[in-house]
């Protein structure tokens, strides 16, 4: 066979939308490397087979040239690239200064859609029980 077999191979790979908590099941369409598209799992007991329109373009932020995919830090005004210990020491040690500073209302968090009800759930307790505020807020709106 000519080429790489890498690059023709082609399979599904079952997963879960991420676009918000519902959890409708997902099928990826993985070609070499690359996540190329996504389609309903059909058995699914939550979204038997059905999708948002969302959840059919889930897999099109992956690969965007706008994701960051290394950690990176604010110096002198300027992104930078830096290591994962560097970067979650500074993201730690600004929560800490604006909590300190102005009180644990001072700060806000944020959840992604794009994250898992899992990954959400650990940051409003982080909001909650690490720095002492209520104030998280969610971005998926259907």
């Amino acid at each position: 066979m000519a080429g790489n077999d890498k690059e023709l191979s082609w399979r599904l790979v079952p997963s879960t939308c991420v676009y918000c908590g519902t959890g409708c099941g997902v099928l990826l369409e993985v070609t070499g490397d690359r996540l190329t598209g996504t389609l309903p799992q059909k058995d699914h007991p939550v979204s038997r087979g059905a999708l948002c329109i969302k959840g059919w373009s889930v897999h099109e932020f992956v690969h965007s040239p706008r994701r960051l995919t290394k950690p990176m830090i604010r110096k002198d005004g300027e992104l930078v690239e830096t290591d994962w210990d560097t970067a979650l020491q500074a993201a730690a040690d600004g929560l800490a200064g604006a909590r300190d500073g102005y009180g644990p209302d001072s700060v806000g968090f944020f959840a992604s859609a794009r994250c898992t009800n899992e990954e959400n759930y650990l940051l409003q307790k982080l909001a909650r029980v690490a720095v002492g505020t209520n104030n998280v807020d969610h971005c998926a709106r259907l």
